[in-house]
């Protein structure tokens, strides 16, 4: 598959070029539009799940799907080998080959969250990841003994040869390890961390005022 974006970095949308018989899953809602002949089977997540991912099918000839996120910004391609995986807010993906997994118990997040179901999802294996970004994108390379704190709301993604701790904002106010509500992310080089300049709770909050 590959990835050709446009109208970046303030409104993108990723076009996905297939190749025949090839197949990509991403969010239903988030499809533009496809070539002709491309396939789209509506999946179920289970449980209350807003959202729906579908899978899309590339025909004889091949095809394209073009996505769109929900929130203006931009969009990121991540070229994954199979080495190492990616750390990744919830409802932060567009679209990931079907060769890439999502793994709901990865180790790492037993230190984070403890028994708790966290505001991370841990993507291993081959393959490409499309990346939303609720405004523009900032990427940090940290070496090693080089820090830095973010706030949950801005992270989008980190790999993993960063070391994470979580800790409080503040002890007197509430926490939230679902969220990352009133909580900041200490990171640890080396490795990667990918921000993003908005947070779709605010700008979900601005819109519905």
């Amino acid at each position: 598959m590959q990835v050709r974006t446009r109208h970046t970095p303030a409104f993108g949308v990723a076009r996905l070029v297939l190749a025949p018989g090839e197949a990509v899953q991403a969010e239903s809602t988030a499809m533009l539009a496809t070539s002709y002949g491309v396939h789209v089977e509506q999946r179920s997540r289970g449980g209350r799940a807003r959202s729906k991912p579908a899978l899309f099918t590339a025909g004889p000839e091949g095809g394209w799907v073009d996505l769109a996120p929900a929130f203006p910004g931009d969009v990121h391609t991540i070229e994954m080998d199979g080495s190492a995986g990616w750390c990744v807010s919830r409802g932060s993906w567009l679209a990931v080959t079907a060769t890439l997994r999502a793994d709901s118990q990865w180790q790492g997040f037993h230190t984070l969250f403890g028994a708790e179901h966290g505001f991370l999802e841990h993507v291993s294996g081959s393959g490409t990841l499309v990346l939303a970004c609720c405004g523009a994108l900032d990427q940090t390379t940290l070496g090693v003994g080089e820090f830095i704190t973010v706030d949950p709301a801005h992270l989008l993604a980190y790999s993993d040869g960063a070391q994470a701790r979580l800790r409080a904002m503040a002890q007197s106010g509430s926490q939230s390890v679902r969220t990352g509500e009133g909580l900041l992310l200490d990171f640890a080089g080396p490795g990667t961390v990918l921000t993003q300049t908005r947070t779709p709770r605010a700008l979900a909050a601005l819109l519905a005022r």
